[in-house]
């Protein structure tokens, strides 16, 4: 195995995460400032999403055309280019074109980035090194909010040191090969309803944990606001919750290597329904704080696991196409979860974010149960 590709290339997709981190919750808490009221952030929340759409559908056939690397390090220096603008030109119009822009070109380095990671994953090993880079993932966007924290709100410190983290991530890719081959039509994102009908569980686990995330960055700091928290609390809201994502990735990867993997999957969608349910009751008493590890920890899982699932199943061209059918779902997910949210938040209840956490989970666990694909053997060209 090629322990330096590995880590290099989930440090490149890690710099990503370090870079959201910082720059979605002060793109949210700038517009709160502005006021811009929960469906006009959420909407912005869910802008990337969209590009998301667009980047799955185009990175097969520039992988083809410009080579994995070679584009991965593009995509990650036009996404360094587009947050430095969102500091130069900060204009809602322009911030909505800008966020759609880095949405295509970080999920061409998502898809490529986490098939070449499976790819070189050995299959006794794969749980756990899957779900270290889900770890590393999750660090970097606990990092990201207690960064922004130190910079501050009040300045553009933060996107600033976006684009620093996009292009270190560019650089660390020089002279890595060992990609999955790819072909023109490879990650072309055709077939999505097959490949729905075939895994539905992993399917809608993807599209739910990405809501998940769009959400925790983006409206988890305005609801922890809106529920009489200070900027502070609500912004160490968002970090708790990627607390548990990161710190408990390892262990479910070390399950995942000892027992069912189709087991701890579904576990994860019940602690998942539980704990949202209980966040509103929870909210203002000490217990939600482990309440909000578990929170994290369950999302997380259910991404992590997915990701584990597709890679026993898929190599080369196959896995970079369920990648890119990995990256739709994701952007359905964000373009979803964030509209939905937001408009619930403003004309339902101001407990929007975990009540639709919670019926998106209790979905997870009916699909969960009645999916056969779940246990059918790995598909062809399994090695």
């Amino acid at each position: 195995m090629r322990w330096g590709t590995y880590f290099a290339v989930c440090s490149a997709v890690i710099s990503i995460g370090l870079a959201l981190g910082v720059t979605m919750p002060l793109v949210s808490l700038r517009l709160e400032s502005w006021g811009y009221d929960s469906f006009a952030i959420g909407v912005m929340a869910a802008t990337p999403a969209v590009g998301v759409l667009l980047g799955a559908s185009l990175a097969g056939r520039l992988a083809a055309r410009f080579g994995t690397t070679a584009l991965m390090q593009a995509c990650l220096l036009l996404g360094a280019l587009s947050v430095a603008l969102l500091a130069l030109v900060q204009s809602y119009a322009v911030w909505v074109a800008l966020r759609l822009f880095i949405g295509v070109a970080l999920t061409v380095v998502f898809i490529l980035g986490e098939s070449w990671i499976n790819q070189l994953a050995v299959e006794k090993w794969r749980g756990r090194l899957v779900a270290l880079y889900g770890t590393g993932y999750a660090l970097s966007q606990l990092s990201g909010p207690l960064l922004l924290t130190a910079l501050g709100t009040d300045t553009d410190s933060g996107f600033w040191t976006g684009v620093g983290l996009l292009i270190g991530g560019s650089l660390i890719l020089l002279g890595r090969s060992g990609a999955p081959r790819v072909d023109a039509h490879s990650a072309s994102g055709r077939g999505l309803a097959v490949f729905c009908r075939k895994m539905p569980a992993i399917a809608w686990a993807v599209m739910l944990f990405a809501a998940f995330e769009a959400m925790m960055l983006t409206l988890l700091p305005v609801y922890g606001l809106r529920q009489g928290f200070t900027q502070e609390v609500a912004l160490f809201m968002v970090s708790v919750v990627v607390v548990g994502d990161a710190v408990l990735q390892l262990p479910i990867g070390w399950l995942a290597d000892r027992i069912s993997r189709q087991s701890l999957f579904r576990c994860c969608g019940l602690v998942l329904l539980v704990s949202s349910l209980a966040i509103p009751a929870l909210l203002h008493t000490a217990l939600i704080w482990p309440l909000l590890v578990a929170f994290g920890a369950s999302a997380g899982g259910l991404f992590t696991l997915s990701l584990i699932l597709i890679g026993e199943r898929y190599r080369d061209d196959e896995l970079v196409r369920a990648n890119a059918h990995v990256a739709q779902l994701w952007g359905i997910g964000c373009l979803i979860g964030p509209l939905t949210t937001g408009a619930v938040s403003q004309w339902i209840s101001g407990h929007a974010l975990p009540l639709l956490m919670a019926t998106g989970a209790a979905v997870f666990v009916v699909l969960a149960w009645r999916d056969e694909g779940l246990s059918a053997a790995p598909a062809e060209g399994h090695s």
